[in-house]
C-alpha cells in the first residue's frame, strides 16, 4: 500500500470548447457545487475549436471561489516560460491560491509548426521542458536578488526581472510516461498527470511508472511522497457493470478506492462534459472513496 501522504482530490477535466462559450465556465461551477476539488482544461493552441486556455482558467476563476484551477497539460512549444511564469502567478494572486500548473512536452506537432512553434525532437523537447521549470521556479524566486540565467537548449532567459511571486506554492505537475520524462518528474517535479487512457496495461501499469518516478526521486535526494500521483480517469455511470470505470457508483468507488490504496493515487480527474457525471462524481464517488481510503488505511496503521 504505497502513501505518498496526500489528501485525496477530485476534480473535472473539462473541454475547453468555443461554442457554447460559457458552457466550460457554467461545468466549472457546477463542479465546485458538486464540492469537486479541481477543474482541468487541456491546453492545444493551435486548435480553433477552442478557447484559449489562459483566458478561460482566469474567466472561471472569477466564477468560482473555492475550486482550484489547473492546465491539463499546457502546451510548452507554443509557451513562452518567463510569460508561463508571470501568468501563472498572477492568476494565483488574484484568485486567492487557487492555481495549480500542468506541463507538457507538446504533441500534434505539425499543428504546432504550423502555428509558429519549432519542431523539436522528443529528446529535445523533454530538454525544454526541465529548462522551462527553471525558468518558471527562477521568475517565481522573488526572495533572490540577482537577475534570472537559464541559458538553456531551448530556452534562455539572460538577465530577466523575478516576480511576481504566486500567493501559494504552486504545484507544477507533469504529464509523463517515457523514461525520461518519468525521471524528469520524479528528480523536480510536485506531481505526476497522466491519463488511465493513455496506460495500455489499465492501472496495472502504474506499478513501474510509480517505481521509475520513486527510483528518480531517490536519486535526487528527494522522498518520493514530495511527488503528488494524479490521473485523468473517463467511464460512464451504467445501471450494471460493464468494464472500468463503467457500471454504478459502487463500482466506481471500489475501483477508484483500490487505485488509490494500491498505487498511491492522491488525484482522481473525470474527463466528462456531462454536468449530471460531474455531479454525480463529486456528490456520490468522492465522499465515499474517501471514506473507504481513510477506513482501510486507519485499519493498515
Amino acid at each position: 500500500m504505497p502513501d505518498y501522504g496526500r489528501d485525496l482530490l477530485f476534480g473535472a477535466f473539462i473541454t475547453p470548447v468555443a461554442a457554447p462559450a460559457r458552457q466550460a465556465v457554467e461545468l466549472t461551477v457546477t463542479a465546485e457545487s458538486a464540492g469537486l476539488d479541481l477543474a482541468a482544461f487541456q491546453d492545444h493552441p493551435y486548435q480553433p475549436r477552442f478557447l484559449d486556455t489562459w483566458t478561460l482558467l482566469s474567466y472561471a476563476a472569477a466564477h468560482t471561489s473555492r475550486i482550484r484551477l489547473v492546465p491539463d497539460v499546457l502546451n510548452l512549444p507554443l509557451r513562452q516560460p518567463v510569460v508561463v511564469a508571470r501568468s501563472a502567478a498572477s492568476l494565483d494572486l488574484l484568485s486567492n491560491g487557487r492555481l495549480e500548473l500542468g506541463l507538457g512536452t507538446g504533441a500534434f506537432w505539425d499543428a504546432i509548426v504550423a502555428a509558429g512553434g519549432e519542431r523539436l525532437s522528443a529528446g529535445d523537447a523533454v530538454t525544454g521542458l526541465e529548462e522551462a521549470m527553471r525558468i518558471i521556479r527562477g521568475v517565481w524566486d522573488t526572495a533572490s536578488t540577482t537577475p534570472l540565467r537559464v541559458d538553456g537548449k531551448i530556452h534562455r532567459v539572460i538577465g530577466a526581472k523575478r516576480g511576481p511571486a504566486p500567493a501559494h506554492d504552486v504545484g507544477i505537475w507533469l504529464g509523463a510516461y517515457k523514461p525520461r520524462m518519468l525521471r524528469l518528474t520524479g528528480a523536480a517535479a510536485d506531481g505526476w498527470l497522466p491519463s488511465l487512457g493513455y496506460l495500455r496495461g489499465g492501472p496495472a501499469e502504474l506499478v513501474p511508472l510509480n517505481a521509475a518516478i520513486d527510483d528518480a526521486a531517490a536519486s535526487a535526494g528527494r522522498n518520493p511522497a514530495a511527488v503528488r500521483r494524479l490521473l485523468n480517469i473517463s467511464g460512464s455511470f451504467e445501471p450494471a457493470g460493464r468494464g472500468l470505470l463503467q457500471g454504478p457508483v459502487a463500482q466506481w468507488v471500489e475501483e477508484i478506492t483500490e487505485m488509490a490504496l494500491l498505487h498511491g493515487i492522491s488525484g482522481f480527474i473525470l474527463a466528462t462534459d456531462d454536468a449530471g457525471a460531474i455531479t454525480r462524481f463529486g456528490a456520490e464517488v468522492a465522499p465515499a472513496v474517501r471514506e473507504k481510503v481513510a477506513a482501510a488505511r486507519a485499519g493498515a496503521a
